[in-house]
């Protein structure tokens, strides 16, 4: 069975995360793109699943072919597999823990950081290991409240484990109590305890 993923005029990490998708539901894909970024990301994501990829590219755009454990027909450009550990880790003890401080991601441009932000959490279901837990500070408990860009990759998250803490002090700071749209409110306590608990934290 050869499932085609049409990835063309799709920002990154779609192209990637479509991919995979395909490569859980068939032997072999075929993906399209139309930039040399979504090329290599793709290639590189297969090869590390230990799927032999090959590409091929008329002016901008590429035809990228994965099969599974076969050699790729057609393929200008081979891509030897390497291996990827499969499957949701989880941290040495007690759980991993995501610590969000700000609605923004990194020092610098407010646009910017605005946009990193929303590819990390619409890639964040797609990575491994996924944290347990997201605990929101400050102004990153924005991320959490009506008009949020990223609220449905949270919604999505929380359904698929993910436990939401966010800072009840903050909202009241930011007047966003009646505006918090996934997660639960949380107090100091208890995200001092997660904090401390936690087998590893991420600070983003």
């Amino acid at each position: 069975m050869v499932k085609e993923v049409d990835a063309r005029g799709l920002a990154c990490p779609q192209p990637v995360i479509l991919t995979r998708k395909a490569m859980q539901e068939a032997d072999q894909v075929v993906t399209l793109v139309d930039n040399e970024a979504a090329v290599a990301n793709v290639t590189r994501m297969a090869t590390k699943a230990g799927w032999q990829a090959g590409v091929t590219s008329e002016g901008s755009e590429s035809r990228i072919e994965l099969a599974k454990g076969e050699a790729v027909p057609g393929g200008e450009e081979s891509l030897q597999p390497g291996p990827i550990a499969l499957g949701r880790a989880e941290a040495a003890s007690g759980p991993l823990v995501l610590f969000v401080p700000a609605d923004t991601m990194g020092r610098g441009d407010a646009e910017l950081g605005t946009i990193l932000v929303r590819a990390f959490f619409h890639t964040l279901g797609e990575v491994e290991p996924c944290p347990q837990v997201a605990i929101f500070v400050n102004s990153g408990i924005k991320l959490a409240c009506e008009g949020s860009p990223v609220l449905d990759d949270l919604h999505a998250l929380e359904a698929g484990g993910l436990e939401i803490l966010v800072c009840g002090t903050c909202l009241s700071f930011y007047e966003l109590k009646d505006e918090l749209a996934v997660g639960q409110v949380s107090n100091m306590y208890d995200i001092a305890e997660t904090l401390l608990r936690a087998g590893k934290v991420v600070n983003l």
